[in-house]
């Protein structure tokens, strides 16, 4: 997949402000400082597309981004550890359970993992709470290229092995690093093939 043009929309307080759902779209979330703005960074192709933050909970609002005025990337608040007061995250939480469980258009969200960090019962609770609404989602290891990954070569089989004590089978999952680009095309080929099963119903 070739992306010609990009444009931020905008950043959506609530669905309902959210823009016209008339084409599929993809969110993107998981834990604060997960490398969630580098990864839809690398895979858009534009330094700086979403901003990159030391300081985790940055992201908000559901920030939307057209792609070739055909398809939508939504960037979402993350989840954990963010340093913002309860009341604030528990307004993250409502809209974005909103979101993602009523979204008519939304394709697929994509769940970033940190490859660096043994498995968080905050990622397998939000994969679980996903699940029982019936929310389509892939899994996208990040970081992969950092020190503390390769040191904890075993990230993956020991995720599996958290995941699949509530699942009965691992979701598709992708491998990335921002770093040297490992997953774009991967990530994108998926992307493309939804888009292509989205247009043939219509």
């Amino acid at each position: 997949m070739i992306i010609k043009t990009i444009k931020f929309l905008g950043s959506f307080p609530a669905l309902k402000s959210c823009p016209k759902a008339d084409r599929p779209e993809y969110a993107f979330i998981g834990r604060s400082n997960v490398g969630k703005s580098s990864l839809i960074n690398m895979i858009t192709g534009v330094e700086g597309l979403a901003r990159i933050s030391s300081t985790p909970g940055k992201t908000q609002h559901l920030n939307y981004f057209d792609m070739d005025g055909k398809w939508y990337i939504v960037d979402l608040p993350g989840y954990g550890f963010a340093k913002t007061p309860g009341h604030v995250r528990h307004s993250f939480k409502k809209m974005t359970d909103e979101y993602l469980s009523k979204r008519e258009s939304l394709q697929c969200a994509f769940l970033l993992i940190d490859s660096c960090v043994p498995p968080q019962e905050a990622d397998l609770a939000f994969a679980d709470w996903m699940g029982e609404h019936q929310v389509p989602f892939v899994i996208v290891f990040t970081k992969t290229d950092k020190k503390k990954s390769q040191k904890n070569e075993n990230f993956l089989k020991d995720f599996k092995s958290a995941f699949m004590q509530n699942w009965e089978e691992f979701p598709r999952y992708f491998i990335s690093s921002s770093e040297t680009k490992t997953g774009r095309e991967e990530i994108l080929n998926f992307i493309e093939s939804v888009n292509i099963a989205y247009n043939s119903k219509e």
